[in-house]
């Protein structure tokens, strides 16, 4: 089988460090003919790196133009929903970043645009494909019953760790009306979502929609879908949220902010009444720092703990491998619009704690 034609739509950090090498590594799978973005520089940059021919500045003009089978969306946020419905239009399948948007009637535009088209349409949550992870959910059925959950994310900036071990271009050649354009569409965006909000409160849907997409859909698939919020906080401006997600029989606390500390701490542990186990977290944009699984338990009398590190592969890179399978038929997709939206449903009701002030 040929490799697939794709398409990348963003090339900033994420494209630079991750996808863009990734692809690269991944010549049976992927051959990357077009790449789109505002910045002429960028466009430049990416193309003569990897020796790509056809380079756009929007993204409509490479749905229609360049010969294609798929597209990553990697632009910003607020132009995730526009990206993917033109390339599903244009018959092509999309592999779109987290968040996939930012409002639920954008969510809709996705699903519908999705099932005309009758292409493949995945989410980027990568953590979910880390194999400690999918380790994790093969033991979850022995650890007996679940007392408690807990998840973690506090981080520093990514850009910290980012500028120490790899050459980013930020580009100075993005025209002021168009980061006005991104500005007034994010902030119409939450609006939508949410209705007249506070900024503060903008700001932290904006994280969890963010960050916090990825720890808040790792547990759902690893314990389900809580029933209720039943309490959160901000605080910092924002900068640091908690929440509590009250299950059948137990509960789960979510934790998370972004500081100026140069290292990765996220991990989401789940405790049994004999046994816990923990899948830990390291920056993605070092490729290759493992994810690993944690296994603490009690045998008879004694107590041990074990690390699995079950492969170096990274999480990007299976992620990747499982929209190629997903796109020839060789697979079915995980992380649909659909798993998508329950995420969004439950930063809206994260949301609505903070305000109400419960707890």
């Amino acid at each position: 089988m040929s490799p697939l034609r794709v398409g990348v739509i963003g090339l900033g950090e994420v494209a630079q460090v991750v996808h863009l090498p990734i692809l690269e590594s991944l010549p049976d799978l992927y051959q990357v003919t077009a790449v789109c973005d505002i910045s002429a520089t960028l466009r430049k940059v990416a193309g003569d790196r990897y020796g790509i021919p056809r380079r756009y500045a929007d993204v409509g003009e490479m749905v229609a133009d360049a010969p294609l089978d798929c597209v990553l969306v990697l632009n910003s946020d607020e132009y995730h929903t526009t990206s993917t419905v033109a390339a599903l239009d244009a018959g092509l399948h999309v592999l779109v970043e987290k968040p996939m948007c930012l409002a639920p009637r954008e969510a809709e535009e996705i699903i519908e645009a999705r099932d005309r088209s009758g292409r493949v349409v995945m989410v980027g949550y990568m953590r979910r494909f880390a194999p400690a992870f999918e380790e994790a959910k093969a033991r979850l059925s022995q650890l007996g019953r679940i007392n408690f959950v807990r998840v973690h994310d506090i981080i520093g900036r990514n850009q910290l760790m980012i500028d120490q071990t790899a050459r980013v271009v930020r580009p100075d050649d993005i025209p002021q009306a168009a980061m006005e354009d991104r500005w007034g569409r994010g902030s119409a965006l939450v609006e939508e979502a949410l209705g007249p909000v506070d900024p503060v409160l903008g700001g932290v849907y904006r994280l969890l929609c963010g960050l916090g997409s990825h720890d808040l859909s790792a547990m759902r698939e690893l314990v389900g879908r809580p029933r209720r919020v039943a309490a959160a906080r901000q605080w910092r401006d924002g900068g640091y949220v908690a929440a509590m997600l009250e299950y059948d029989d137990y509960v789960a606390v979510y934790e998370t902010g972004v500081d100026d500390q140069v290292r990765f701490d996220a991990h989401l542990e789940v405790f049994g009444d004999a046994a816990e186990l923990r899948v830990q977290y390291d920056t993605p944009y070092i490729r290759h720092f493992p994810t690993t699984l944690v296994v603490k338990e009690t045998v008879g009398d004694g107590y041990r703990e074990s690390v699995f590190r079950p492969h170096l592969k990274d999480p990007y890179t299976r992620e990747l491998e499982h929209f190629h399978e997903a796109v020839t038929g060789a697979g079915v997709v995980k992380t649909t619009p659909e798993d998508y939206v329950a995420d969004m449903e439950l930063f809206i009701q994260i949301i609505r704690a903070i305000e109400r002030g419960d707890g």
